[in-house]
């Protein structure tokens, strides 16, 4: 039996990190969208959310068969709940790329209005924490995952610098408020999947160590 369960723990590994892999690419579209202001690709990310949607269910139904049917303890238990948060966290990265996406849909119908600020640096930051949160999964690397957990501080500033921007904004263009709060959603949604990006580093930390990091400062 455990040589079994290893097997399905090892089939399991590949289905998160294929909807790791898909969840990256539909941020990766979503910001393209955003620098491009295609409505076009936009939509084509609320679409392919489905997709997120099916696996995240089979991922689920497939780690609560195998604790129906192993009964894991220890390092395997620890693996299957892990899972099933990482499972999760992935599945909201997902919805925030279509949020995203959905705000560049209403942008790309009015009239831009100029500000001080763009995404590109925060975009940055929070996509390679998104990949390294998966590496760290991958490898069991307890520091990069440490690494990821630090960095979300520098999102959040950003997210903070980008609001001061739109609040002036607002204040010079009371009649374009509709468009600068869909602008300031945009970094909100970035600044949530840092924080899923964070939750599943920590959730790499919970496997390796068997502590819970949630609320926890490093």
């Amino acid at each position: 039996m455990p040589a079994l369960l290893q097997k399905e723990l090892e089939k399991l590994k590949k289905q998160i990190l294929f909807l790791g892999a898909m969840v990256e690419e539909h941020v990766d579209m979503a910001m393209k969208a955003v620098e491009k202001k295609d409505a076009a690709l936009a939509e084509e990310i609320i679409k392919a959310d489905l997709k997120v949607d099916e696996l995240e269910v089979e991922i689920e139904e497939e780690c609560l068969k195998l604790l129906a049917l192993y009964q894991p303890v220890a390092e395997d238990l620890r693996f299957i709940i892990a899972v099933i948060k990482i499972n999760h966290e992935l599945e909201r990265v997902g919805d925030e790329a279509v949020n995203i996406a959905e705000r560049m849909v209403y942008i790309s119908t009015r009239q831009p209005v100029p500000v001080a600020f763009d995404y590109k640096l925060m975009s940055e930051k929070t996509r390679a924490m998104l990949k390294s949160s998966l590496d760290a999964f991958v490898n069991m690397d307890e520091e990069t995952a440490n690494q990821v957990r630090l960095k979300d501080d520098e999102v959040d500033a950003i997210n903070r610098e980008i609001y001061d921007h739109v609040k002036q904004s607002i204040l010079e263009n009371p009649d374009r408020g509709g468009y600068l709060i869909n602008l300031f959603s945009i970094a909100r949604n970035l600044e949530r999947i840092a924080d899923h990006a964070t939750n599943i580093a920590e959730e790499v930390i919970y496997l390796i160590e068997g502590i819970i990091q949630r609320h926890k400062k490093i």
